[in-house]
C-alpha cells in the first residue's frame, strides 16, 4: 500500500479569497449619560429616548455605568444593546460623587460617550417642585431653594464636561422632546409609526384605536360563492374590492386627507398612530382596503405594519 496525498476537498483559491473579504462592519454603539438639576426634565428625556429604542436606565449608581457599558461589547452580538442612555443623578446620593471617576475610567478604556445636560432656573425648579408637592432630593430639613443650591454645586463639574445642555425653563414636553431628539439623533428618527390593522365591527372597535375606517359601504364578497371562503388577502377578493365603484377613490382621498394629520401628530410629539379599517367580520372588504391603505402610505414614505385583527374568527 503506497502513501498517497490527502485528496483535495476545498476548492483552489478559497483560503484566499477569506483573506480578502473584510469582516462585517457593525454600526459603533452609542453612550450617552442623561443628568441635570432635578425638575428639568430628565424623566422626560429618558422617555425620548426609548422612544427611539434606545435601551435606557434610570436612576443608576455611577459605580454601575462600567457594566452597563460592558453590554455593548461582550456576548452574542444579537443580544447586545447598541444604543445605551443612563440616566445619573444626584438620587444616586454618595454613589453619584464617583461619576467623574467613572467617566475618566471610560474614556482610558477607549470608550467613547456623550453628556445631555438638562438644566433650569431656580424659579422654575421651585415652581415644578410645588406643583409635584415632593421635596428635593437634597433638601433634606431644608428649604427646596437650598436642595436647588446644593445641586447646582454638585453638579457643576459635570456641567462644564457635558457635550449637550438644553435649558427647559421655557419648554413644554413637546418642546423638550423635539429638544432632545434633535441633540442625539438629528432629523433621521422624525418618523411616525403607524399601525394599520382591519377589524369586523361585529366584534368590537380595536381599543387603540385613532381613526376608524367604515368599508360597508362596499358590497361583501362574503354574497359570492366563489370568494366567500377566500380573504382580502387573496388576489380574488382584492381585485373584487378594489374594482368596486368609488372604492379606489376613497383610499386615495382618505390618505390625501391623513398628510396634514400625520404631519401634525409629529409635531405635536405624538410618534404612533393606529388606523382601523372595519366590515362586518373583518375578512374580505376590510383586510383588503387595509393593504391597499397601507401600500400608498409606504408609497409616500411613511413606516408602515399592517395586522387583521379578526381573521380567523369567523
Amino acid at each position: 500500500m503506497t502513501d498517497e496525498p490527502s485528496p483535495i476537498t476545498v476548492p483552489h483559491g478559497i483560503p484566499a479569497l477569506d483573506a480578502e473579504t473584510e469582516p462585517p462592519r457593525l454600526h459603533p454603539a452609542q453612550v450617552l449619560i442623561i443628568t441635570g438639576m432635578s425638575g428639568a426634565g430628565r424623566s422626560r428625556a429618558a422617555a425620548v429616548l426609548e422612544d427611539l429604542d434606545w435601551y435606557v436606565v434610570d436612576n443608576l449608581p455611577a459605580q454601575m455605568l462600567t457594566h452597563l457599558v460592558g453590554m455593548l461589547t461582550t456576548g452574542p452580538h444579537d443580544t447586545r444593546a447598541q444604543r445605551v442612555a443612563a440616566v445619573i443623578d444626584v438620587r444616586g446620593r454618595g454613589f453619584f460623587r464617583d461619576l467623574a471617576q467613572v467617566l475618566g475610567g471610560l474614556r482610558e478604556a477607549g470608550l467613547e460617550y456623550a453628556i445631555l445636560f438638562l438644566d433650569a432656573s431656580d424659579e422654575v425648579l421651585v415652581r415644578r417642585f410645588e406643583q409635584v408637592r415632593r421635596p428635593h432630593p437634597l433638601q433634606g430639613n431644608g428649604r427646596i431653594l437650598d436642595g436647588i443650591a446644593e445641586e447646582r454645586a454638585v453638579l457643576s463639574d459635570i456641567r462644564e464636561r457635558a457635550d449637550t445642555v438644553i435649558d427647559t425653563s421655557d419648554l413644554n414636553v413637546h418642546d423638550l422632546a423635539r429638544e432632545v431628539r434633535s441633540a442625539v439623533a438629528g432629523d433621521t428618527e422624525d418618523v411616525l409609526r403607524i399601525n394599520v390593522v382591519s377589524f369586523g365591527f361585529k366584534y368590537g372597535i380595536p381599543l387603540d384605536a385613532d381613526h376608524v375606517v367604515d368599508m360597508r359601504f362596499l358590497a361583501n364578497p362574503y354574497w359570492i360563492t366563489e370568494l366567500r371562503h377566500l380573504t382580502g388577502r387573496d388576489a380574488p377578493v382584492r381585485d373584487y374590492v378594489l374594482g368596486l365603484p368609488g372604492a379606489v377613490t376613497f383610499i386615495e382621498r382618505y390618505v390625501d386627507a391623513l398628510e396634514p394629520v400625520l404631519a401634525g401628530y409629529l409635531n405635536e410629539e405624538k410618534r404612533y398612530v393606529t388606523i382601523a379599517v372595519g366590515c362586518t367580520g373583518g375578512k374580505h372588504r376590510s383586510v383588503a382596503v387595509s393593504e391597499a391603505i397601507a401600500g400608498r402610505l409606504r408609497d409616500a414614505g411613511h413606516r408602515v405594519t399592517v395586522a387583521a385583527r379578526d381573521l380567523g374568527k369567523e
